[in-house]
């Protein structure tokens, strides 16, 4: 099983932070394999467990399996103290990571309309135990009700969600748009409806503040905006939070409240409502949370695409690569492509990006490459990096100051499953 316990010496000297190093030592650990490829750096995943240990500063981390989906990964993680649980993305991926082991604690983060996975959660009192939907309207309830009949199921372990975005006063609404219970009395309502229904047990609340945890704040102007309304944010959620969790439990009592997430540890751990934050894309370390002024992870997850043209000649600045449209979700735009980091100074044409079968670059960096050469990049969001790859290749050091490839690690797609 992978570790990442630290060594006895303390944290790993950081090499990812000279990328004249790093990236080069990548492509020597790994010439011997074909591209496309994507590698995982144990130190480097190892630092990020840790120093995200250090900024939850004792509270829990249930950590956000859509940002890994690579199983191995999340059992290594979990196997820390101070990793309790996980957040899945699909009633039937909560299913799936019950079932084999990897956790008997898995709160789904959204709600679901699978009746097929309703029936198995319903139906068998091992998984019923060990994984909790989530809920924010009756409607939610009468789905589960309709799948199977309280009369004929073990009990559904229910969480739910309040709204975490805010309010601004010229912006509107700043975060995502998650639940429709925003107020104490509203998610109170929802709470009895819940203890009073049979079939169900209401055991956690979550409440996600994207608008903290998923939004870059590093830098001046943008960023000093940025920081004033994120900071003005988490003051008006820890009030009405905390609000909240004293109006459901004075319905039922709770297992757990959930906040929060890779960007937001630090203003979630302040409010003492809270008793574990959600985390998961600060392990692998995307280039979206480059952009953020109070952590920096490592990049321990990357890949590797082939170059496979030179559409202008042998000594032109233009290379072309195999595939390379791996998109990231969200709002479309520039940083929603890989980062193309290694070699230096290559740049997407304005024309075409990043393809679906081929992406040109161009750049002074492109006429030292050959065909068969390799381009190091980084996806945009963690998880969505395993949507395209079969398996991760474990880095770890060679004991020369290197970097030698190890065992992989099947994603969530190499073990048959594509779950959203």
């Amino acid at each position: 099983m992978l570790d990442l316990s630290l060594p006895s010496t303390g944290e790993p000297g950081r090499p990812w932070l000279d990328p004249a190093t790093w990236w080069p030592a990548l492509t020597g650990a790994t010439r011997h394999l074909d591209a496309p490829l994507g590698v995982l750096s144990v130190d480097a995943l190892r630092w990020n467990a840790h120093d995200l240990l250090r900024r939850a500063d004792g509270l829990p981390i249930r950590v956000a399996s859509k940002s890994l989906r690579v199983r191995g990964a999340l059992e290594a993680v979990l196997a820390l103290p101070g990793y309790a649980g996980v957040l899945a993305y699909t009633l039937e991926e909560a299913l799936w990571l019950a079932a084999s082991g990897t956790s008997d604690d898995v709160v789904v983060g959204y709600p679901t309309a699978s009746r097929r996975a309703l029936r198995r959660l319903a139906g068998d009192e091992r998984l019923a135990a060990a994984v909790t939907i989530m809920v924010d309207d009756v409607a939610q309830l009468d789905l589960v009700d309709a799948a199977v009949p309280p009369s004929a199921r073990a009990d559904v372990r229910v969480c739910l969600e309040l709204d975490a975005a805010y309010r601004h006063p010229l912006l509107g609404h700043v975060g995502t748009r998650r639940s429709p219970l925003r107020e104490p009395h509203e998610v109170q309502r929802l709470a009895r409806a819940v203890v009073e229904r049979p079939g169900f047990t209401l055991v956690g609340l979550m409440a996600y503040e994207g608008q903290i945890a998923g939004l870059g704040n590093a830098g001046r102007g943008r960023g000093d905006v940025v920081r004033a309304i994120q900071r003005a944010s988490a003051a008006e959620l820890a009030e009405r939070r905390g609000a909240t969790v004293a109006a459901v439990r004075a319905v039922a009592p709770l297992e757990f409240v959930n906040g929060g997430g890779t960007g937001s540890i630090e203003s979630t751990h302040a409010d003492a409502s809270v008793t574990e934050v959600a985390a998961g894309s600060g392990l692998f370390g995307p280039h979206l949370f480059d952009t953020y002024d109070h952590f920096s992870p490592a990049p321990a997850a990357a890949f590797a695409l082939p170059v496979v043209r030179r559409p202008s000649g042998p000594d032109a600045d233009l290379v072309t690569l195999l595939g390379g449209g791996w998109i990231a979700s969200g709002p479309p735009g520039a940083d929603r492509q890989p980062q193309v980091v290694w070699p230096q100074g290559l740049e997407y044409l304005a024309r075409e990006g990043a393809g679906e079968v081929q992406t040109p670059l161009r750049g002074e960096a492109a006429r030292g490459l050959a065909v068969g050469d390799r381009v190091w990049l980084r996806h945009t969001k963690a998880g969505e990096l395993a949507e395209h790859l079969a398996d991760l290749v474990l880095l770890e050091p060679d004991g020369t100051g290197g970097l030698r490839a190890g065992d992989v690690l099947p994603t969530y797609r190499g073990e048959g499953k594509a779950f959203l």
